[in-house]
């Protein structure tokens, strides 16, 4: 690869705007297919995190161009998020296609910020030949920065704070770049980001989502792709432990639906660490739509990682079995007690009460949300006192669970407003002091009344699981998820932040009778 060479070139946009793009081109005299990614975090950086080098895709015969956006790197204007994407990608992609080197042909990658400005520009504006976008969303609530109504805290605050260093550096504001690196390393900005935040980047992106998630009457933005750019060739990208997959699974849908065949791959990978094989596939992808159009990929329409097996495998929309949650009461003294069974009949309502301490909440570890976010073991939460356990008898039969588990119960709570963390687990058979956590969701609750019953429905991270002969299934339960949530202060004159004095001790009744734990399908369509 020593022969790939590189230049900076401006383009410059209708309003005189100039965008740097960073242009790495193969050995040899071209015009080649071009790839594009367009990112926020500079082009030098070109999202190797989690992707090979432009130069390794260069020596693959394609012109790379990564661009900063605007106000971004070394691109001129005022950054204001997703909402001066659509009109710079069409005049980006005219430029690009324009480029002397280039054969005409474009294909996207790119991942989260990158991964969504794949996806949007303005009306008529000609499509990719192909795209692969991975771990983006196109909902700025439920695909950006929510789950179940609490803001992502940890992952939220953590971004937001990373793109006001950006700011500052732009700007040699080195006192507010030196206070942010300093709360980052320390983790002090678990307990200040908001303030933070409101300092250093008050009209950012993650600042506003931040106060839209506390809002009663939220006007959320959900960007819309053109059906003409959902109809071209199209892989989506997710990870099993990252926060953006349920936006992956609408993309697909919204594909489908427009009329397209896209790919979905789903892998063991979190936001920033993903699996070997990943730059491979899609380099093979872009080779069959941008070079060798009869070339045939042994790419599955849909291909899933098994959780347990750790295998891939093709989905298969079985449909798969109920459980309900059973107890005497004693579900959160004691981890053996709560139980999962099949079509029980319970001839009274039976009630398990978890009390939340906000001096000491219960930690969001692993899963998708959390700063350990991953395959974990989750015993030694399990055994908590302020975490409600439910367990299933050991399986007779091989079983497997693909989809989203959704827990429906009924509750109440002596606070105006609480939350509910729940996880599912799988305890191997024979295998002491383990319960490996598969998948989590959360549920916030505002603004309810005080000691009435309510049902409630919390939706879990999809999965793709296979229980062998003596495993067991476990659901657990508790009042937070600390920091990948905000603690719930139980009042709502009061923002969910940080543990607090303004936070109150809060009884969560579990009320059995009507429970059930179902997996949903991955796709509906």
């Amino acid at each position: 690869m020593n022969s790939i060479r590189y230049r900076d070139e401006d383009l410059q946009l209708r309003d005189g705007t100039l965008l740097k793009s960073r242009i790495w081109s193969p050995k040899g005299e071209g015009p080649w297919p071009v790839l594009l990614m367009r990112q926020p975090y500079g082009r030098e950086i070109a999202s190797t995190i989690t992707y090979a080098h432009p130069s390794w895709w260069a020596s693959k015969g394609y012109l790379v161009v990564i661009q900063d956006v605007r106000g971004q790197g070394g691109s001129e204007g005022k950054f204001s998020g997703f909402s001066q994407e659509a009109s710079d990608t069409s005049q980006t992609h005219n430029w690009v296609r324009s480029l002397p080197e280039c054969n005409g042909l474009l294909g996207t990658y790119g991942f989260s910020y990158q991964g969504l400005t794949q996806l949007i520009a303005e009306e008529g504006t000609p499509p990719p030949d192909c795209i692969i976008p991975a771990m983006t969303g196109l909902s700025e609530d439920e695909h950006w920065s929510c789950e179940g109504g609490a803001f992502w805290w940890h992952l939220g605050i953590g971004w937001g704070l990373q793109l006001a260093a950006q700011k500052a550096q732009r700007e040699k504001n080195w006192r507010a770049w030196n206070e942010i690196s300093e709360n980052l390393e320390s983790k002090k900005y678990l307990y200040n980001g908001h303030d933070l935040l409101k300092k250093n980047d008050p009209h950012g992106m993650a600042y506003k989502w931040l106060n839209l998630s506390c809002s009663k009457n939220a006007q959320w933005k959900t960007h819309e792709p053109l059906d003409s750019w959902l109809k071209k060739p199209l892989l989506l990208i997710g990870g099993w432990w990252d926060p953006h997959l349920k936006g992956i699974l609408d993309i697909y849908e919204k594909s489908k639906k427009a009329g397209g065949t896209p790919k979905l791959l789903i892998g063991p990978a979190t936001h920033l660490q993903w699996w070997e094989s990943a730059q491979r596939t899609q380099l093979d992808f872009f080779d069959s739509h941008l070079k060798e159009k009869n070339k045939k990929i042994h790419l599955p329409q849909i291909n899933l990682w098994n959780l347990t097996t750790k295998s891939w495998e093709l989905s298969i929309q079985n449909k798969s079995p109920t459980w309900n949650l059973r107890s005497e009461g004693l579900a959160s003294i004691s981890h053996l007690e709560g139980r999962l069974v099949h079509n029980s009949e319970l001839e009274a309502d039976s009630e398990v009460n978890l009390v939340h301490d906000p001096w000491r909440p219960v930690p969001a570890i692993g899963g998708h949300l959390s700063d350990s976010a991953g395959e974990t073991n989750r015993f030694k939460l399990d055994i908590r006192p302020d975490v409600a356990v439910f367990t299933s008898n050991p399986i007779l039969n091989e079983l497997r669970l693909e989809g989203i588990p959704t827990l429906y119960l009924e509750t109440k709570c002596d606070r105006e407003s609480f939350d509910m963390f729940v996880a599912l687990s799988i305890i191997p058979n024979e295998v002491e002091n383990t319960a490996t956590q598969l998948s989590t969701g959360v549920l916030r609750i505002a603004n309810c009344d005080k000691g009435i019953k309510s049902a409630r429905q919390i939706k879990l991270q999809p999965i793709l699981a296979t229980f062998k002969e003596g495993d067991r299934l476990r659901i657990s339960i508790s009042g937070s998820g600390w920091p990948a949530i905000g603690i719930n202060p139980g009042q709502s004159q009061y923002l969910c932040e940080a543990p607090s004095p303004n936070c109150l001790v809060t009884t969560i009744s579990l009320l059995l009778l009507n429970s059930k734990l179902k997996f949903e399908s991955l796709i509906s369509s």
